[in-house]
């Protein structure tokens, strides 16, 4: 079936990635040795975030697995795309990384015969999150695969693996998707408004599930004018350091509040486990595993905060951008608002993008833009979100911090 398979429909704008897996699988699927071992044991899928990494190696996954090499419609398909294939594992963490007590857990797993098919295939979505000692237990899996085992690695760039790691798989990298492709997706997909589709997929800029969650959510997008309104507030020293303090807030609350129900669920199911409540329960010899969950959830919420606040300043990036844009000459101030046309992200702040570019000058635009790149990777290296954000905010706001 190869390139036209039904698993590859939601991969936007990625043909030249599709062939190669479709051709993958196609080779895979074949009697003969010499097809059969064009088919690699371990891939790396790369692409910016929204591209699509996961759907791939998803998608790769039912294609290795279907007969008809990922019709989309046989339970192999159904059950590979949806998580429940007995030999298909997928590897996601809510937590900062990926340690080595998961990764073993998961090379036992690859270590087994496939049950119903030919493949026991690992997906690995966050591998840019994998420790250097789950690291060091990977490597030895990759160098000595069992004939039946595929690793499907995904990270934004193959600079975030480790080079042991990533030397040892066969690249395949996803592209932005264009905002027309994105929004016909949305229109196809999910039943979206034309006009919406086309304003989510703009302002998403090539993220799929970001430009999903801004069409069908009025909340999304009242929180996205909020986040547009900062560059305004940022008048003096104090009132950067207030916004930075409710930008922090409001991510934390978008993560406790996406936590809480799984948090009780969680804390309810242990305690049962655990024997609270019944005749004989020694609950001081329980607080370990109570200790344990505790700071497991407050990771958790921790990770979730941290990507609500890179949400922030990629929403940011966007303002300068077209600020930028415009102190250059790339649009005209009065621009086309089509999903064809090459122009301002916020064509819907056009006015307020206009009268900022004239108000500063191409350099000082790019030492904003700096400095979004700069705090987010302060927040990846762990800087405490606050204290990142307020210096964010007032090297935005232009004003020297004195040490």
């Amino acid at each position: 079936m190869g390139i036209e398979a039904a698993v590859w429909g939601e991969l936007v704008g990625q043909s030249s990635a599709v062939k190669v897996l479709a051709a993958a699988a196609d080779a895979a699927h074949r009697l003969d040795g010499a097809a059969r071992s064009a088919m690699t044991h371990a891939w790396l899928i790369t692409g910016p975030p929204g591209s699509g990494r996961s759907n791939a190696a998803r998608a790769f996954a039912a294609a290795l697995m279907c007969a008809e090499g990922g019709c989309g419609e046989c339970l192999d398909c159904r059950t590979t795309l949806s998580g429940a294939h007995p030999d298909v594992t997928v590897v996601a963490t809510e937590m900062l990384s990926i340690g080595v007590d998961q990764m073993r857990e998961v090379i036992t797993k690859a270590s087994m015969s496939p049950t119903t098919g030919a493949w026991q295939i690992i997906v690995v979505e966050d591998a840019d999150r994998i420790t250097d000692q789950g690291a060091d237990a990977l490597l030895k899996s990759l160098e000595e695969p069992p004939p039946s085992t595929v690793w499907i690695l995904c990270a934004p760039t193959p600079d975030d693996v480790i080079v042991t790691i990533r030397s040892r798989t066969r690249k395949v990298a996803l592209r932005t998707p264009m905002d027309r492709d994105v929004a016909a997706l949305l229109v196809r997909r999910d039943g979206i408004d034309e006009t919406m589709a086309a304003h989510a997929a703009r302002a998403a800029q090539g993220h799929i599930g970001r430009a999903r969650g801004l069409a069908r959510s009025e909340e999304a997008r009242e929180e996205r004018r909020r986040i547009m309104q900062v560059p305004g507030l940022l008048t003096s020293v104090g009132a950067c350091l207030r916004t930075a303090e409710a930008l922090v807030a409001m991510a934390t609350a978008d993560a406790e509040r996406r936590t809480g129900e799984l948090d009780a669920r969680e804390l309810a199911e242990l305690k049962e486990a655990l024997g609270f409540g019944t005749k004989g329960t020694r609950p001081k010899q329980a607080q370990a595993a109570l200790k344990d969950l505790e700071d497991k959830q407050k990771a958790r919420v921790k990770r979730l905060q941290r990507d609500a606040l890179d949400r922030v300043l990629t929403e940011l990036t966007t303002w300068y951008r077209d600020v930028l844009s415009i102190q250059l000459g790339v649009v005209d101030a009065v621009d086309d608002d089509t999903i064809a046309a090459i122009g301002l992200i916020n064509a819907g702040m056009r006015e307020r993008i206009r009268q900022a570019a004239e108000c500063s000058t191409p350099e000082q635009t790019i030492a904003k833009v700096d400095a979004l790149l700069e705090a987010r990777t302060a927040l990846e290296h762990s800087v405490a979100p606050l204290l990142a954000m307020e210096a964010l905010l007032i090297r935005l706001g232009g004003f020297a911090v004195v040490c």
